[in-house]
């Protein structure tokens, strides 16, 4: 059991990130990767926010949605809205200058296809309640990765002499696309 929820873990975080292979959690890996500091503590409130939805999906499968597959998307819409506004409250009252650093990207993880997502794909493939928590940390360490490595080349490119059509987003967009193609070459590593 412990072999499946380490290759579980291992899965959502290279295989099948959710930002460089599935392609969601883009608006904060744009937006927020600017600085490793900041990069780090948006990851943080990912996982936050991926745990704990995971936890009330596990929940609300088990227990409210078992009979009424039909209320699951709104559910999980409601939950995650719920859990965001709760995560945004503590880091404005805990850290207002983190609150001010990760601006309009914090109420947007209510919006982030990668938390919705989380709670779909663990729905889809039956995880129970200790698969969904691997799952769900194994996709914020994978969010929190490209989030690092993006804020990483970026910090490091604002050092380096990049041609003036390069800078800004087009680097950006070149970069993630670098990143994306480097972690596809995970995708053979594990049959699921």
């Amino acid at each position: 059991m412990s072999g499946e929820l380490f290759w579980i873990l291992i899965s959502a975080m290279l295989v099948n990130n959710f930002t460089l292979h599935l392609f969601l959690g883009l608006c904060p890996f744009m937006g927020v990767s600017a600085r490793i500091s900041t990069a780090l503590r948006m990851g943080a409130a990912n996982i936050f926010v991926l745990v704990i939805t995971s936890v009330a999906v596990s929940f609300l499968n088990a227990f409210v949605l078992a009979d009424a597959p039909y209320l699951r998307l709104i559910s999980f819409i409601v939950v995650i809205a719920s859990l965001v506004q709760i995560v945004e409250m503590v880091i404005k009252k805990a850290s207002p200058v983190l609150f001010r650093e990760l601006g309009i990207y914090l109420p947007l993880i209510t919006t982030n296809c990668a938390i919705l997502g989380l709670a779909i794909f663990q729905t889809n493939r039956g995880y129970g309640f200790l698969e969904g928590l691997a799952f769900a940390i194994g996709a914020g360490l994978g969010l929190t990765l490209a989030l690092v490595l993006m804020a990483s080349i970026r910090e490091r490119a604002e050092l380096a002499d990049v041609p003036a059509l390069a800078r800004g987003m087009g680097l950006v967009l070149i970069v993630a696309g670098s990143l994306s193609l480097a972690f596809m070459g995970f995708a053979g590593l594990l049959s699921s």
